[in-house]
């Protein structure tokens, strides 16, 4: 999911106020030059003095909320996912979403709601697929006989029509 801030004239805003205010500019002025709030100049300028003047060292923070899995844990997901829901101890071969949740819940201690689930399981490269019903007794060979032979036969013919009756 993407944003539609420009992080970089953003990270480009921040240095240029940082600058200024190492010129010893006063941040009313640096405010009004650059088309931000007092308060973020004021900001900066903490910021600023916290890092003992380092204007290379002003970085923003990471926007949103932060990932309750790190890096580490995603991988390990994506293996436990990839080995399938048998080998995680579920009756089918079938991964749903509950399923997923329950694994993520019993490997690393975090809840995660159905859309949130769903969310990781997208930034991981899965998709959702629903498997094929098909009976586990299918003959593939007969049903191909069938549609070849069969079926035409039973088809109706194009342009016959019933005779009518005379009575």
């Amino acid at each position: 999911m993407g944003t539609k801030r420009d992080l970089e004239a953003i990270e480009a805003r921040r240095i240029a106020g940082a600058r200024m205010l190492k010129r010893k500019v006063a941040q009313a002025d640096v405010a009004l030059e650059l088309g931000v709030s007092r308060q973020a100049v004021s900001v900066w300028a903490r910021q600023l003095s916290e890092v003992n003047g380092a204007v290379g060292k002003l970085k923003a923070r990471t926007l949103g909320r932060p990932k309750r899995l790190d890096a580490g844990q995603c991988e390990s997901l994506s293996g436990l996912l990839v080995a399938g829901a048998l080998q995680a101890g579920f009756p089918t071969e079938l991964w749903t979403v509950k399923r997923v949740r329950a694994v993520v819940a019993r490997e690393f201690g975090v809840q995660y709601s159905q859309t949130g689930c769903w969310e990781l399981l997208r930034s991981l490269g899965f998709s959702p697929q629903k498997p094929e019903k098909r009976a586990t007794q299918r003959n593939e060979e007969a049903i191909l006989a069938w549609k070849r032979k069969t079926w035409p036969a039973l088809k109706k013919k194009r342009g016959a029509r019933a005779e009518p009756s005379s009575s």
